[in-house]
């Protein structure tokens, strides 16, 4: 078995290939599947909004000796506000309750049962109330915020590569992660906080950062592609991310790994709903984002491309070419075996691993 140095050594080279582009349309079957799946999970099990988003009362006791939920639902069943309300363990020693909004008075009623409940002082149970117009300032400003997101990054990419075309395909594949990273959230059942939405621009960046990475280099591949018969333009791309896929692989694994961690942590051990909550949807917005830059947002740029006569032209020489050579090879079946075993694309200047001979040379000293 390769090991990934050598792996990565033969895509970069081009000895070695994997057909992201070529294969494009089982890529869109399966991420359209997703995206059909996520959208239906939305539909059908449906977000879990936090308090911040759809207002209501809260109830934290801490300093509880054994958290259980039992207590808490049977106060709440003798205050009749069973209907809608939930509870929470929190770590090892608090227990948190939420229900519909209520006035003060039933308010401190309710802290002070649960406080007896749970046999602590009335310094250990803390209330707070979020009305409605807080909750919908906060999801207008989340909705603002993505929105202002998108447009400034479509322009910072339209004004770095200089064509709307990696614009266009960058956004498509951020629309994946979205949709991808709610879906998931949603079949979770956590709640969506603040937190979440934080976690979500996060990993926009994430996903953002690894599509420029793969279009600067099919840029630096495709910079003078019209003045050679070799390549197609669509070859050339594919040869792109084929040289960043090892750079993305690792890259997503050292990143999700310690997400994996607080996940686990926050979710089993601590019960903190921030970063369990933030945790969560890093964890799926990280692969989600990595995915969308290999199999998305390539070959999407690469279907916009191919739509121009430059690129049909240029494709049509590489054809003709190719042509030439197997007529020039004649019956000779090794010329041809040659010519049909030559890589579609590659670098002017092959890569490959300098080993010993990287490392900085040691000057004698004199005598």
């Amino acid at each position: 078995m390769k090991s990934l140095a050598v792996l990565g050594n033969e895509l970069y080279s081009g000895k070695a290939s994997i057909p992201f582009v070529p294969r494009r349309r089982l890529w869109y079957c399966v991420a359209g599947t997703a995206i059909v799946l996520s959208v239906l999970l939305v539909g059908l099990v449906g977000l879990n909004p936090g308090i911040d988003f759809k207002g209501g009362s809260e109830v934290t006791v801490t300093g509880v000796a054994n958290p259980t939920e039992g207590p808490a639902n049977d106060v709440l069943k003798e205050q009749g506000l069973s209907d809608g309300a939930s509870v929470t363990t929190m770590g090892s020693s608090s227990v948190r309750v939420q229900t519909a909004e209520l006035d003060k008075t039933h308010l401190e009623t309710l802290s002070a049962e649960l406080g007896r409940a749970y046999g602590v002082d009335g310094s250990d149970v803390s209330a707070t109330t979020i009305g409605p117009t807080w909750s919908s300032d906060v999801t207008a400003k989340a909705l603002r915020g993505l929105v202002i997101f998108f447009l400034l990054v479509g322009a910072l990419i339209w004004a770095y590569f200089r064509t709307w075309k990696m614009a266009v395909a960058a956004l498509a594949a951020l629309v994946h992660d979205i949709i991808m990273t709610v879906g998931i959230y949603a079949l979770s059942g956590f709640e969506v906080t603040p937190a979440t939405i934080i976690g979500v621009l996060t990993i926009l960046g994430y996903s953002l950062y690894d599509t420029v990475v793969v279009f600067d280099k099919i840029r630096e591949n495709t910079a003078n592609y019209e003045s050679q018969t070799r390549s197609t333009y669509a070859e050339l791309a594919n040869l792109a991310v084929n040289q960043t896929f090892i750079r993305s692989v690792n890259t997503s694994v050292v990143g999700v790994l310690p997400v994996a961690s607080l996940l686990f942590v926050g979710a089993f051990i601590l019960g903190a709903g921030t970063l369990r909550d933030i945790a969560l949807t890093l964890f799926i917005g990280m692969i989600a984002g990595t995915l969308s830059s290999i199999f998305l947002a390539t070959p999407m740029l690469v279907d916009l491309r191919s739509r121009e006569k430059g690129v049909r032209e240029q494709a049509r020489r590489v054809a003709e070419a190719r042509q030439g050579r197997l007529e020039e090879a004649g019956d000779d079946k090794e010329a041809r075996a040659a010519v049909l075993a030559a890589p579609a694309a590659a670098p002017s200047t092959p890569g490959h691993h300098l080993g010993q001979g990287a490392q900085p040379r040691r000057r004698r000293r004199r005598s």
